[in-house]
C-alpha cells in the first residue's frame, strides 16, 4: 500500500532502490566493456621491469582506460557493499557506521588508484 505522495513521486518503500539498482547495472556494463582492455594492459606488463611498466602505464590511452575502470569498479563496489550492509546489518547505529566506513574505504581506494595512474601518466 502506497501513500498518495509516494504514488506521485513514484517511489517505493526504500525511496532510492531503483536508482541504485540501475547505477549498479550501469557500472557492471562499463566494467564488462573495459575488462578486455584492462586484461590486455596486464598481459603487456608481464615480464616487464619497472621502467617498461612505467612506459606502458604512462601512455595516455592506457591511463584513460585504467581511470575509467577504477571509477566504475569503485562505484560498483560502493553500491554493492552498501546494499549488503543495508540488508543484513540490523542495528541502526552499526548500519550507519558501516555505510560511512564503506563510503570512506571506496573513496580512499579510488583516490589512491587515480593518484597513482595520474602520477604515472604525467611522468612525475
Amino acid at each position: 500500500m502506497r501513500t498518495p505522495l509516494a504514488r506521485v513521486r513514484n517511489l517505493g518503500a526504500s525511496h532510492s532502490g531503483t536508482g541504485d539498482f540501475w547505477r549498479q547495472r550501469l557500472t557492471a556494463v562499463a566494467m564488462v566493456l573495459l575488462i578486455v582492455p584492462v586484461i590486455t594492459v596486464v598481459i603487456m606488463l608481464i615480464g616487464r621491469n619497472q621502467a617498461g611498466a612505467k612506459l606502458i602505464l604512462g601512455s595516455l590511452p592506457i591511463a584513460i582506460i585504467l581511470l575509467l575502470f577504477i571509477i566504475a569498479s569503485a562505484w560498483h563496489m560502493k553500491i554493492g557493499m552498501q546494499v549488503v550492509i543495508e540488508d543484513y546489518v540490523h542495528s541502526e547505529k552499526l548500519k550507519i557506521a558501516s555505510v560511512m566506513a564503506n563510503n570512506f574505504f571506496c573513496f580512499v581506494v579510488a583516490l589512491a588508484s587515480i593518484y597513482a595512474i595520474l602520477k604515472l601518466s604525467s611522468g612525475v
